[in-house]
């Protein structure tokens, strides 16, 4: 008998279980389990890649199915939110994979699709729904959806939900959820914020804590090099290339800060014969979707990423990442690196220092108590670098195709609408609705067109949260 036998699971998940060969239990699923069975609150720390979905799945589901009451219309019996819409869907199928020989349905909502088709999907209800916050919210909204019947209720990332921004959207989420439920509250570091956060959703609690807070993964081996940040690309270009063509490297995850850095790093790097592919914010869903099942397949290389896909994104056999920006929030180094030496395996984590970065590094090995080793400049660098062609002016491969077939650019502000259309789809369907002019019309100043346009990017960017997921 497995661990999992033993805790008196129900015997459809433990098929389930079989099936994917789990047998022996994470830290945190030890630990978590048996507290979530007996119905108490949980508040989890640990990073990344613990089993935390398990952790919280496997109880859940074994309470819904022991306490069938059927499906309410417009609602769910419980929530899982999370911060992006690749973890939400990453959630989701593991949830459906666990609950495959149960009759429990399992939803999942984000931004980046049509509402209409949210809408549709939750109209006769479901028993688990996965949801990021924004959308979640157009859709209660939208009088869409209630959350009247939660009876378990779960935040995963909760530091990440931060840090994009949602404190807003979640203490309004907390309000509408009834007060008689389990919280299950999972965050990879535990600051002050963070904790008063979740006093909201949580009482008397089970703490968990598999590992020290901001702690880096063990068989990461760590690296940096002090360089400029003109010279950064040549660099990695040519590590690439060197590492991709020996073995060393299989596959690899870059983050930048912004999301033009990440497009203009892979156009550096297809142009070198790179096969890479970006995903941030600005993405359509279905290109964010393209890149990753391109990177799982190993189609594409190289990832390269802002912070959205820095933690939760369960992508296995990456071998390196490359820090081509230093995060300036230190706590975003460990999640970053925590991408790669998963499931036994080793990792390399390579940050490329600018002078301007110095400060960030310290910070980071401050908080880690790691001081990376140095890692040299290749042989004849300078040489090599004036050699490497010029970027390439289109995306790869799979992200140009689908740039066509939307419109170059589209899709990628698109929270609330689903970010249909791309940039010139809107330009014309701008100068098809765009007014006549009428000959008698009073001619309005010039100055108070200006101010109306930047009350409307100040409007716009004041949903920027929401859009994020």
């Amino acid at each position: 008998m497995s661990y999992f036998s033993d805790l008196g699971l129900a015997e459809p998940i433990l098929r389930a279980l079989e099936e994917k060969g789990y047998n022996d239990p994470t830290p945190i699923q030890r630990q978590a389990i048996p507290a979530l069975l007996e119905g108490r609150d949980i508040l989890g720390i640990a990073q990344t890649g613990t089993g935390k979905t398990a952790a919280f799945s496997l109880p859940s589901l074994h309470r819904l199915a022991q306490n069938p009451t059927g499906r309410y219309p417009q609602g769910c019996r419980m929530l899982v939110l999370s911060p992006t819409r690749e973890l939400a869907a990453q959630i989701a199928d593991n949830m459906r994979l666990y609950a495959r020989f149960l009759n429990l349905s399992v939803q999942c909502i984000f931004g980046g699709v049509p509402v209409s088709k949210n809408i549709n999907a939750m109209r006769k209800g479901a028993d688990i729904l996965v949801a990021t916050p924004g959308r979640l919210l157009d859709l209660i909204e939208q009088r869409a959806l209630t959350l009247d019947h939660v009876e378990i209720f779960v935040l995963d990332e909760a530091d990440q939900m931060m840090d994009l921004g949602f404190i807003k959207p979640l203490t309004r989420i907390a309000n509408l959820l009834p007060k008689n439920r389990q919280s299950l509250f999972f965050s990879a570091t535990m600051p002050s914020e963070i904790a008063k956060l979740g006093e909201k959703f949580i009482s008397n609690p089970v703490k968990v804590e598999v590992a020290p807070q901001s702690t880096t993964a063990e068989r990461v081996d760590q690296y940096v090099t002090h360089i400029d940040q003109k010279e950064k690309q040549a660099l990695l270009t040519l590590t690439l290339q060197k590492g991709l063509a020996t073995g060393e490297i299989e596959s690899s995850l870059v983050f930048t800060r912004t999301k033009h850095g990440a497009d203009r790093v892979v156009r550096f790097l297809v142009a070198a014969g790179i096969e890479a592919a970006a995903i941030h914010g600005n993405k359509s869903q279905a290109q964010r979707t393209r890149a990753l099942d391109g990177f799982r397949a190993g189609r594409i290389a190289v990832l390269v990423a802002t912070d959205i896909a820095a933690r939760g994104i369960d992508v296995p056999g990456v071998s390196a990442v490359f820090n081509f920006e230093i995060p300036n929030v230190p706590e975003q180094y460990v999640h970053r690196i925590g991408r790669t030496a998963r499931a036994g395996r080793s990792g390399l984590a390579i940050s490329f220092v600018a002078p301007d970065e110095k400060s960030y590094m310290r910070d980071i090995c401050r908080l880690t108590g790691v001081q990376p080793a140095a890692y040299p400049l290749p042989k004849d660098f300078i040489a090599l670098a004036e050699r490497l062609p010029k970027p390439s002016r289109k995306a790869a491969g799979a992200e140009h195709s689908e740039e066509r077939r939307e419109g170059r650019g589209g899709g990628g502000r698109g929270g609330r609408s689903g970010g249909n259309g791309g940039g010139s789809n809107r330009r014309q369907r701008g100068r098809n609705s765009r007014p006549k002019k009428d000959p008698n019309a009073t001619v309005q100043p010039r100055g108070n067109g200006r101010r109306g346009g930047g009350q409307q990017r100040r409007n716009r960017g004041s949903n920027a949260a929401r859009a994020q997921s």
